[in-house]
């Protein structure tokens, strides 16, 4: 069904009224509208477990080379992006690494991580009007299917995505994928995915008012939808009120359900979070809610190879309540207090402060009910705004996170640390 719903979309975007936008037709040429970046990735992770667990760490190098060509002139362009990726391991030898959380570089047989790894992908892609159809190795960035780039090396995918911006502030979007590459090990399909259909969009309806609705199948595990409506009061020349409103719905594959020993198939979860800005400080009061009768909570991310997992990306939890912890097991409700802080306006442009804790109540496992969870969130960002150096970032990040008894079936405790620094490079 889901399949007959992308092809009917996609003959849609592709009969779109031209005349409200074309892209095309401001093309330069596939040479002349080309760019090669280059990112140089210094990552570290600890993580000191809590109640008897060994501790895990990962250190490395990477380097991520993104090339994306323009589109050749006519009614119908085409292009070409690639990526090449490399990682040198650092720290984290056997013993160390492991920890599925940090998974900088896959452990092998012998249980030691590589030494290196290093792997590419290319995709070709084509353009009519304002739409584009992409074939190839990817990296999506979509509510129900989003790669994970928050540790060493990102995640990739293998498939077809379609993207249409015909209508100003409407863009659609329809894909099927039916590959994964694992962040932490080489191959095109080294997570073992069979295959995932996305469809959906999001439409900004005013300056300040823009909803999204998206919805996902991956083959034998689960059904997934999306919701999302953020709104923006401007009080002041300096002040802000935001409403963000996110919400997914999952429902199990009977399949899965059975493979691997979850009990119950349905979860709904969602989070509102509210954001008051003035001046350099902003103010967030954040509430999410989870219900439904799977003891996986919300499900998502991971690898249907060697963990048995979704296989929808590591960044597909639009949630407030995210951050070591997502706050999403079975029945769980949580709450956050957030603060940031923008040095620009006591003279240090690019440094930025934030804060957050989360409490997390009425946690249910199979053993037990009314369990608890509770995290500290601290994180420095600075951007080097000038000189050779110029948007080179360093981010230090720390969590501590205490988990109940009551609740450790579903979480443990630990303190983590993350150390980050990126150097973007434009070659051209």
């Amino acid at each position: 069904m889901l399949n007959k719903r992308i092809s009917l979309i996609a003959l849609g975007m592709l009969s779109a009224t031209q005349a409200m936008a074309n892209d095309q037709a401001e093309s330069k040429g596939f040479v002349e509208d080309s760019s090669l970046k280059v990112l140089l990735r210094n990552a570290y992770m600890n993580r000191d477990y809590k109640d008897g667990n060994p501790d895990k760490a990962e250190w490395g190098q990477a380097a991520i080379g993104t090339f994306s060509s323009g589109f050749t002139q006519g009614t119908v362009g085409v292009g070409v992006d690639a990526f090449g990726l490399y990682a040198l391991r650092l720290d984290g030898g056997k013993g160390r690494s492991g920890a599925q959380g940090i998974d900088f570089f896959k452990k092998g047989d012998s249980g030691s991580a590589a030494n290196d790894l290093s792997k590419g992908g290319a995709a070709v892609k084509f353009r009519l009007s304002s739409t584009t159809l992409t074939y190839g190795d990817q990296m999506p960035a979509l509510p129900v299917l989003n790669y994970d780039n928050s540790r060493l090396l990102p995640e990739s995918y293998t498939g077809t995505l379609i993207t249409s911006k015909e209508i100003k502030g409407l863009e659609l979007n329809a894909g099927r994928f039916t590959a994964e590459s694992r962040k932490s090990a080489e191959g095109r399909d080294s997570g073992g995915l069979k295959s995932i259909n996305v469809l959906g969009g999001s439409y900004q309806f005013t300056e300040q008012f823009k909803a999204a609705l998206y919805a996902s199948d991956v083959e034998d595990v689960l059904k997934k939808q999306y919701v999302n409506a953020n709104y923006a009061f401007p009080i002041d020349k300096d002040q802000s009120l935001s409403l963000d409103f996110n919400g997914y719905r999952t429902k199990l594959d009977d399949s899965y359900v059975r493979e691997s020993g979850a009990t119950g198939d349905d979860n709904k979860i969602w989070s509102l979070a509210a954001t008051f800005a003035t001046g350099p400080h902003s103010f967030t009061l954040a509430h999410q809610r989870s219900t439904g009768d799977s003891n996986l909570g919300y499900p998502y991310g991971g690898y249907q190879k060697g963990q048995g997992r979704v296989g929808d990306g590591g960044n597909t939890i639009y949630l407030a309540n995210s951050y070591w912890s997502d706050f999403n097991a079975e029945d769980e409700r949580s709450w956050q207090l957030g603060y940031g802080l923008d040095f620009t306006t006591f003279g240090v442009p690019g440094l930025t402060y934030n804060v957050a804790y989360v409490r997390g109540s009425n946690i249910t496992t199979s053993t037990s009910e009314g369990g608890t969870e509770r995290e500290i969130f601290n994180q420095f960002k600075y951007v080097v705004q000038s000189g050779a150096a110029k948007d080179l970032s360093v981010r230090l990040r720390s969590s501590v996170l205490r988990v109940s008894q009551k609740s450790s079936e579903y979480n443990v405790s630990g303190n983590e640390v993350r150390v980050f620094v990126d150097y973007p490079i434009n070659v051209f």
